[in-house]
C-alpha cells in the first residue's frame, strides 16, 4: 500500500479539535472513573503484551498480521492483539485473582460509527466468582459512566436509555421468540449440534433471507442482526444471556441446560457495549472449538490463525473465573452523546483503502 492510499484526516485542525475536545476531557474522567470503580473493589490493573503469537481464534475476528525477526535475522508470524483475553486468563492461572486491563486491541476490516482498527477494550475477571457478579459489574459502570460525563441518559442516533435503570435480562432464546417467533432451541440438541436446515426454515418464516450456503451460525447472526439487536437496551439497558454453545467458543456450558452457554452481552441504545462469559477450564474442550471455529473461517475466508498452545496449557492451572470484555470508546460515546465513534478518540487511526 502506498502513501496516496491513504485519505487526509482532518482531526488535527485546531477547529475540528476544539469539537471533539469535550468528548475527549469526558473520555479521560471516565476512564479515572471506571479506573477508580475496580481499584476499590481490589483489582489490579495490568497491561498485557500487543504482539501475540495467535490473535484469537474467532472465525469472524481479522487480525492485523506482521513478523518477528531475531537478531540472528529468524523470522516468525506474530500478530496485533484482538483482546487482551489470552494474556489476562494466563494472569488468572499465575494466582491473579481480580484484575482489570484497559487494552489498545487491533480488528481488521472494521470502521464505521461504531467500529475502528484501533480500539480501547477494558476487560475485568473474577477469579471464583459467576457471571452474575460481571452483570452488577455491568449495570454499575454505565451508571458511573454517566454520572461521570454528567449526563442522565445514554444516548445514541436520538435513542435514550437510562443507565441508572436495572438491567432487563433476556435470554437469546426468549428474545428470538419475542422479536423473530423463531424457536432457536428446537434447532440445538442436548450435545449442541445444531439445525441449519429447521433454524433455515424459522428463519424464512420470519421474512430473514436464507443463502443456500449460509451454515447455522450464519442465520443465527442474521436473525440476531435483522430482528433482535434493533430492540435491545432502549429506555433501558438489556442482557442478552445464554447464547447456545456453538457461539460461545469460550464460555462454559450453563448448569441449567447443556445447549446454552454461560454468555452474555449488554445492549444500551441498540449498540453492543460488552461481551461476557463464564469462563471454560477445559483444554481439551477448548482446542476443539478453536478447531471448529478455524475451519469455518477457512470455509468462509480461506486463512485461519494458530491455536495458541501456551494459552491451553495455562488452563490446566486457571481457576473458575468470569470474565468481560467492555467496548470503552462505545460507552463514552453514548455517555457523551457522540455520534460517531472517531469523535471519542484522541487520535483516530488514518482511514485507509476503498
Amino acid at each position: 500500500m502506498t502513501a496516496s492510499s491513504f485519505k487526509p484526516s482532518p482531526w488535527w485542525i485546531p477547529a475540528v479539535h476544539a469539537d471533539r475536545r469535550p468528548f475527549l476531557m469526558a473520555r479521560n474522567r471516565i476512564r479515572v472513573a471506571l479506573a477508580g470503580y475496580f481499584a476499590a473493589r481490589d483489582f489490579v490493573e495490568v497491561d498485557t503484551a500487543t504482539l501475540q503469537v495467535s490473535p484469537g481464534n474467532e472465525a469472524h475476528l481479522h487480525a492485523f498480521a506482521t513478523e518477528g525477526i531475531t537478531t540472528s535475522g529468524g523470522r516468525a508470524p506474530l500478530y496485533l492483539h484482538t483482546s487482551p483475553e489470552f494474556a489476562c486468563k494466563k494472569l488468572l492461572a499465575a494466582g491473579e485473582e481480580r484484575m482489570a486491563c484497559f487494552a489498545h486491541v487491533y480488528r481488521n476490516r472494521e470502521r464505521g460509527p461504531l467500529h475502528h482498527p484501533e480500539f480501547t477494550m477494558l476487560e475485568w475477571y473474577r477469579a471464583g466468582e459467576t457471571y452474575e457478579a460481571l452483570m452488577a459489574d455491568c449495570a454499575a459502570l454505565l451508571a458511573l459512566a454517566a454520572e461521570t460525563a454528567g449526563q442522565a441518559k445514554l444516548t445514541y442516533r436520538g435513542q435514550t436509555c437510562d443507565p441508572f435503570a436495572e438491567p432487563e435480562r433476556l435470554s437469546i432464546a426468549e428474545a428470538f421468540e419475542r422479536y423473530a417467533g423463531v424457536d432457536l432451541l428446537a434447532t440445538v440438541a442436548p450435545s449442541g449440534e445444531t439445525d441449519r436446515d429447521g433454524l433455515a426454515d424459522r428463519a424464512g418464516a420470519a421474512g430473514i433471507r436464507v443463502a443456500a450456503d449460509d451454515g447455522w451460525a450464519d442465520i443465527f447472526s442474521r436473525i440476531i442482526v435483522e430482528k433482535v439487536e434493533p430492540n435491545l437496551g432502549f429506555g433501558r439497558p438489556t442482557i442478552l444471556d445464554e447464547y447456545p454453545v456453538s457461539e460461545a467458543a469460550l464460555a462454559r456450558p450453563s448448569g441449567r441446560d447443556p445447549r446454552v452457554a454461560e454468555r452474555f452481552e449488554l445492549y444500551a441504545c441498540g449498540v453492543e457495549l460488552a461481551n461476557a462469559f463464564g469462563e471454560l477450564t477445559d483444554a481439551t474442550e477448548q482446542r476443539r472449538r478453536f478447531e471448529i471455529e478455524m475451519a469455518e473461517k477457512a470455509r468462509i475466508y480461506g486463512e485461519t490463525y494458530p491455536i495458541d498452545e501456551d494459552f491451553l496449557a495455562a488452563l490446566a492451572l486457571m481457576p473458575p473465573a468470569s470474565g468481560s470484555a467492555l467496548g470503552f470508546d462505545r460507552l463514552v460515546m453514548l455517555a457523551t452523546g457522540a455520534a460517531r465513534i472517531d469523535q471519542v478518540l484522541w487520535a483516530p487511526v488514518a482511514e485507509y483503502g476503498q
